[in-house]
């Protein structure tokens, strides 16, 4: 097996150097054998762990989130750090209104990934139901953070209705405001909102009659109460009472004068006597341009077309985006037979106030006179059906009033 001229100690040394790479080779291909055994483990297991994510969402789209559920505890019986399958049975408890089960699904999945700004918001929801006081800040946090307008409105809701249960309707109100911004048209929100408002009103009214009640600005309120009920002479007295308390209360000499103007606008000693409370506002307040567009109405009313375009001009001026103002000198200038010149201060009058349905019912008369035909039918049947949806909604007014009414009558009759 060796040659005859080596020592069997040199022999030795040789076998011995064989054997030693052949073992480092040995023990390098094991190695290399098992980095590979594991890495095709690890992309085995991954590939069952996505398999059993697909089947689940395919479960819970077809509405059986028993079998969901299965896949999502296969999930964790091969990943119990899987952030994904935790969040998801969270959000299965969550529907089934098994909020304490939801709460402990969601808080495992934020543990593992903080970044959860929908499972921070569903836990958030989940402690309000279980009147945990963490709901607060689940809540706070994730409103802030989301993107996803559905839930958003929903977290914003739940956190509203939080303050509010816990007496702090004044934080509540950024939230609903935030609300109506991000959904305007949305009943639900529409009705929380009017009732905060409403509540808060009723709130700081009630304070200032305990405080104030024979205060000017008591009489203020009683004021517009009657002007939002349709007693123009009941709400003239009241203004009038205020100012003998404190001929300087900001606001009473211009709502004194609508109230005036309003009972009897062609009536020219009403006109001069509005004017004169104007005049009185101005001197109290300053000017502005709600003033200076009363005084273009009593003006256009007086038909004097010069002075009603000096003060529509004054309070444009005073106020680009003024559409009261906008409108009048659109009235001003189809009294003088200036269509053209009409036209753009109505067409910028719809612009700021697309539901003025005055605006679009003279833009309508703007474009006939033009031989704008379509425009014209166009704009008709916005201010129609404006109209109809403002008439609909005053004759509510009116339901309201006369319940309220009613509920009074009752009262003062069990009081005797």
């Amino acid at each position: 097996m060796f040659s005859s001229g080596a020592s069997p100690l040199v022999a030795g040394k040789v076998v011995a150097r064989v054997c030693g790479r052949s073992l480092v080779l040995v023990l390098v291909l094991i190695a290399t054998a098992l980095t590979v055994a594991v890495a095709q483990t690890g992309a085995s297991r991954a590939a069952e762990i996505h398999n059993h994510l697909r089947k689940a969402a395919e479960y819970l789209k077809a509405n059986d989130p028993d079998s969901a559920v299965k896949e999502f505890n296969a999930v964790l019986a091969l990943n119990p750090n899987n952030a994904e399958a935790y969040a998801n049975l969270g959000v299965v408890a969550y529907f089934r209104r098994d909020y304490r089960n939801a709460s402990q699904y969601l808080r495992k999945a934020l543990a593992i990934d903080p970044s959860l700004t929908k499972t921070q918001a569903l836990l958030g929801i989940c402690q309000k139901r279980l009147g945990d006081p963490s709901a607060a800040v689940l809540l706070q946090e994730s409103f802030l953070k989301l993107k996803d307008k559905p839930l958003r409105q929903q977290v914003g809701l739940e956190l509203a209705a939080l303050y509010e249960r816990q007496g702090e309707p004044d934080r509540a109100v950024p939230v609903m405001q935030k609300l109506v911004d991000l959904n305007p048209d949305d009943v639900e929100i529409l009705y929380r909102a009017q009732r905060l408002y409403q509540e808060l009103g009723e709130e700081t009214l009630n304070k200032l009659a305990v405080l104030a009640p024979g205060s000017a600005r008591m009489q203020q309120v009683i004021a517009e109460s009657l002007i939002n009920a349709g007693d123009l002479n009941g709400a003239t007295e009241h203004y009038r009472k205020a100012l003998q308390i404190d001929p300087r209360t900001p606001g009473v000499h211009f709502e004194l004068a609508q109230a005036i103007f309003e009972s009897a606008p062609s009536d020219p000693a009403v006109q001069a006597e509005a004017e004169k409370e104007l005049a009185a506002a101005v001197a109290t307040d300053g000017d502005s341009a709600k003033v200076q567009c009363e005084f273009g109405r009593i003006a256009l009313l007086k038909a004097d077309l010069d002075q009603a375009h000096e003060h529509y001009a004054n309070a444009l001026r005073m106020d680009p985006a003024d559409a009261e103002a906008q409108l009048g000198l659109g009235r001003v200038l189809m009294t003088m037979e200036k269509p053209k010149e009409a036209k753009r201060y109505l067409e910028m009058a719809v612009q700021a106030d697309p539901l003025n349905a005055e605006a679009h019912y003279r833009l309508a008369q703007v474009y006939k006179r033009l031989l704008m035909t379509s425009e014209a039918e166009k704009e008709m049947k916005l201010f129609q059906e404006i109209k109809k949806t403002k008439d609909q909604v005053r004759a509510l007014y009116r339901q309201m009033h006369r319940r309220s009414d009613v509920a009074t009558d009752e009262t003062q009759e069990s009081d005797q």
